[in-house]
């Protein structure tokens, strides 16, 4: 079958009526979610994930589809407005987002975001139809010591997107992989800086701490505020949400280079839209004119990791579906699902089951036009959040950081670990530390640890196994390349300042 069968085919499936409403029940269900701090998709999905034991395995995949990247849309939304991101993807959003919403110009970077989340996964989808076989062939080639080098060039971007110097950029990857050392080591398990409290055995929530760096944070920072600027009544018009030509012109290039950067790394085991997002932003902040503008409302820094990490979801299907690889605990769900219905995923799953297939991609178009409509008319409710009167916005906000921290593992301790990380996060901002590359590094500090120490394992212990492959030793050339050109552009400026 060519390509325009396999998409007639994909349609007739994916607008039968029952796939349909399913799609809308995702992406409204994920939309919701994700607007809620600290319920992330893993958690929406695992939630809901019982449903689909009694439907179609189509009209299952779909469903927990539109869950999957309803949940990013909607997390952008509290991440710009109350600086509380529900994954580390989020946070990226928020360097820009939240000061654009601190200005009184929340519409326009929630219109653009939907903006960008459309585009970015339109880009996916695209690549998805046309080179999944391909793409997933080259993700194959990739092994440990290519993940590792990738692991290292996204702490280096993680330290980049810092607006402060590079060194406390680079200080706050270093704690990040320190805290994510904690807990039961993945060879030997043995418990490691737990100090006798077996909750920190699966190591810490990383919504705690997410929870606490940032939207705890902000709640203490915000407190000491004793005038607190009203929102304009005018900025809550479809009118103000009206983005300007000059922010038009200058959002598309960082779309379509965040996209790119999100459809590789989606297809990477392991990465996916949290490195995706952070390169995208670094690369952005990197090539710009003037990069004091990002920390401040710049436009780009919305654009490229909303695109980016969107991209990345849609391409993260392709090692899932094409290789029956999962790239994460979220794409395992949907494996599980497959496998539920006895279906194996695998390079002969779009031979065998074409309906199956195309009528999920179809279906990806359908959820993103959804979305695209949900969330346009909403923006103007979600920014009349900001009008609600301090004193009772924020202890809503704590209660919401407590609970959905709650319920991810139902611990209390993890309540106690978000209030650590809050004070922390406070910390933190009084000495101009920034959070975004602590949350990185512990993301990717577990992956980074596994994969240096399974590299050396295959190689018996002989480093130069680094630079002999050629793939890793590309990537570590160019991530050198990045750390000391800017290390050199801040020794400069700092010398033109002064």
């Amino acid at each position: 079958m060519d390509i325009f069968s396999n998409i007639v085919l994909g349609l007739e499936t994916a607008l039968s009526l029952t796939n349909l409403a399913y799609c809308f029940l995702g992406v409204l269900l994920g939309t919701l979610l994700g607007v809620i701090p600290g319920i992330g998709v893993l958690t929406a999905i695992s939630i809901l994930f019982p449903i689909s034991f009694h439907l179609d395995p189509t009209t299952a995949l779909i469903l927990l589809a539109g869950i999957w990247y309803g949940t990013t849309y909607g997390g952008s939304t509290a991440s710009i407005l109350l600086n509380l991101p529900g994954t580390p993807a989020n946070a990226v959003t928020a360097i820009d987002g939240y000061p654009m919403a601190r200005q009184g110009r929340a519409g326009v970077a929630l219109f653009m975001t939907t903006v960008a989340s459309f585009f970015g996964g339109s880009v996916g989808i695209i690549l998805l139809m046309l080179f999944a076989p391909t793409i997933a062939g080259f993700a194959l080639s990739f092994r440990s010591p290519e993940y590792f080098a990738l692991m290292v060039m996204g702490l280096v971007a993680a330290s980049m997107v810092s607006t402060g110097a590079p060194a406390k950029g680079l200080a706050m990857v270093v704690v990040g992989l320190v805290f994510g050392t904690v807990g039961m080591d993945m060879y030997t398990g043995v418990n490691r800086f737990t100090f006798g409290h077996y909750e920190l055995s699966d190591g810490i929530s990383l919504v705690a701490l997410a929870m606490g760096i940032f939207g705890i944070a902000e709640v203490i920072t915000s407190v000491r505020r004793v005038n607190v600027k009203e929102i304009d009544p005018a900025t809550l018009t479809f009118k103000a949400m009206k983005p300007t030509k000059e922010e038009w012109r200058a959002s598309w290039g960082p779309m379509l280079r965040g996209s790119g950067i999100g459809s590789f790394f989606g297809t990477l085991p392991g990465t996916g839209p949290s490195v995706a997002a952070f390169i995208a932003y670094a690369f952005e902040k990197r090539i710009a004119k003037d990069p004091s503008r990002f920390g401040n409302g710049a436009i780009e820094g919305i654009m490229a990791p909303e695109a980016s990490n969107n991209a990345s979801d849609q391409t993260a299907f392709i090692p899932t579906l094409a290789l029956g690889i999962p790239g994460s605990a979220s794409m395992a769900i949907m494996l599980g699902a497959l496998l539920i219905h006895g279906i194996v995923p695998g390079p002969n799953l779009m031979a065998e089951q074409p309906s199956l297939f195309w009528g999920l991609i179809m279906s990806f178009w359908i959820g993103n036009l959804l979305l695209l409509v949900l969330n346009i008319p909403l923006i103007g409710i979600w920014v009349r959040l900001l009008t609600i009167p301090y004193h009772l916005l924020f202890p809503a906000v704590l209660m919401f950081v407590c609970v959905g921290t709650y319920t991810v593992s139902n611990s209390a301790f993890d309540v106690w670990v978000v209030l650590f990380f809050g004070a922390l996060g406070y910390v933190m901002r009084i000495f101009d530390f920034p959070a975004p590359p602590l949350l990185l590094a512990f993301v990717l500090g577990p992956m980074l640890e596994e994969n240096f120490r399974r590299t050396l394992l295959l190689s018996r212990g002989d480093l130069s196994i680094f630079v002999t492959r050629p793939i890793t030793a590309v990537i570590l050339a160019v991530t050198l390349v990045l750390l000391v050109w800017t290390l050199v552009s801040n020794a400069r400026n700092r010398r033109k300042a002064a």
